[in-house]
């Protein structure tokens, strides 16, 4: 299978843990669109349930194979996020926010009973940090907030610079909470346990792409064929 017959391998495993009924967080990003279109195929053919996206673009997608939309605000307790990642380390935390959705896709995966990852076997990692991490931050001070996570990287050892994501067109990339991302290229992260503390107690952090404990199975597809890993 190529890349992409992968990612829809992992999204058709994923929805058969959808049963009638659930409250669904959707996620954002290449092999979550692949779910999002074959959930809007069951709804079509009669699944009664209800999503909450965890960006824009995923509402987008949603509506248009039409699955029926709710909000956090409406729906603030859900039974199962399924979602994407940038790595999956073996105890399933994760690098995500590639697509630059991590704060939503944290908010909503943590409001949910389950999360379940999927993505094409080259996601999964022995360790997190050959991904660039994404930080959400808040432009305001932004040069003050980008020395404190730099010195956050060294002293956790990984040194690495925190860069400015941007458009194709050079201006800086703005999520749709209206944010900043810095990018940080670690080659490794030991602990990522201790980085996302020394990261979210930085003034400026809104968020950042370590995800701990959120994920309790992930779906990866390969050559070999879809595989489950259960969180221990």
């Amino acid at each position: 299978m190529d890349t992409d017959a992968q990612k829809r391998a992992a999204a058709a495993r994923a929805i058969e843990f959808v049963r009638p009924g659930m409250r669904l967080g959707l996620g954002t990003g290449s092999t979550a669109k692949y779910f999002v279109e074959l959930l809007g195929e069951r709804v079509r053919n009669g699944l009664t349930v209800i999503g909450v996206p965890t960006s824009e673009a995923t509402r987008r997608d949603a509506e248009r194979v039409g699955v029926p939309l709710s909000t956090l605000a409406e729906t603030p307790e859900l039974d199962l996020t399924v979602d994407g990642a940038d790595e999956i380390a073996p105890d399933l935390s994760l690098i995500k926010g590639g697509g630059g959705a991590l704060l939503r896709e944290k908010i909503v995966a943590a409001a949910s009973a389950r999360m379940i990852v999927i993505a094409d076997e080259s996601k999964w990692v022995p360790m997190l940090g050959g991904f660039p991490l994404p930080v959400e931050v808040e432009p305001f001070g932004l040069e003050s907030t980008r020395r404190a996570v730099e010195a956050a990287y060294v002293d956790i050892g990984s040194p690495a610079v925190p860069m400015l994501r941007r458009t194709k067109d050079g201006h800086a990339f703005v999520t749709d909470g209206g944010h900043w991302i810095l990018d940080g290229r670690l080659h490794r992260i030991a602990d990522p346990k201790a980085l996302a503390a020394r990261l979210s107690a930085i003034p400026g952090v809104i968020e950042h792409g370590l995800f701990i404990g959120l994920a309790t199975a992930a779906i990866l597809a390969g050559n070999a064929g879809v595989r489950v890993i259960e969180r221990s």
